[in-house]
């Protein structure tokens, strides 16, 4: 994203309004929630993608569990493998919510004032980078999110999955994440498929929790 750089003496000090006065006292109320004590986008689709997360996570949990697991003739295999899942599926969940309600590493709204320029040392002549939507003065690396509508600190992408941006603060977050989705997406795999081989081996007598269609089905959508 380009970025628009002026003087010091230059820079337009108009002050940032979107109907409100932005002051120190409420400027990092945007985006907030619970008396400001978590990071949260208020944005539809991301909120829908997200609890399609935990849904598919939940689906993937009653699966494994109850459809594989919970019928199978080892118990010490469904006990080890169900651990494993469990605790991969745990951290998938914290991961994917520190993700969701950290701040990424939002530059205050309005802040490139006279006066904080010359609080933050700036030089008269001084390059200078200000977001003309939100008027803040851009670090280095920092674009403006229209979805956050906030500028982001060393910003990756805009992931709808966490319905939040994946900047400074929060990407180590982002990438335990996906790490442990795709830990769960192989552990799945083995399972589902190591399954279905038993269930057909055994002529579907050691499966009689389910039927072999709605087994089959279940085990499909996990996949």
């Amino acid at each position: 994203m380009e970025k628009v750089g002026r003087s010091y003496l230059e820079l337009d000090m108009t002050p940032y309004s979107d109907g409100m006065e932005i002051t120190a006292a409420n400027h990092d109320k945007h985006n907030r929630c619970l008396s400001g004590r978590f990071w949260c986008v208020k944005d539809i689709c991301g909120m829908v993608c997200a609890f399609l997360t935990w849904f598919l996570i939940l689906y993937a949990e009653f699966v494994v569990i109850r459809v594989i697991l919970y019928s199978h003739p080892n118990v010490v295999y469904s006990v080890i493998n169900g651990l494993i899942f469990q605790l991969l599926a745990f951290l998938a969940v914290s991961s994917h919510v520190r993700t969701m309600l950290t701040d990424p590493g939002a530059v205050p709204r309005g802040n490139a004032t006279k006066e904080n320029i010359q609080r933050m040392g700036f030089q008269e002549g001084q390059v200078i980078f200000k977001c003309p939507k939100c008027c803040s003065i851009k670090p280095e690396r920092a674009h403006h999110c229209s979805v956050c509508q906030r500028c982001i600190r060393k910003m990756d992408h805009h992931c709808p999955w966490v319905n939040n941006c994946v900047g400074e603060q929060n990407q180590k977050f982002f990438v335990l994440f996906t790490f442990y989705i795709g830990l769960i997406s192989y552990h799945s795999l083995f399972l589902g498929f190591s399954h279905l081989i038993t269930c057909v081996h055994g002529d579907w007598k050691v499966c009689t929790d389910f039927s072999p269609p709605a087994t089959v089905v279940f085990i499909l959508f996990l996949l």
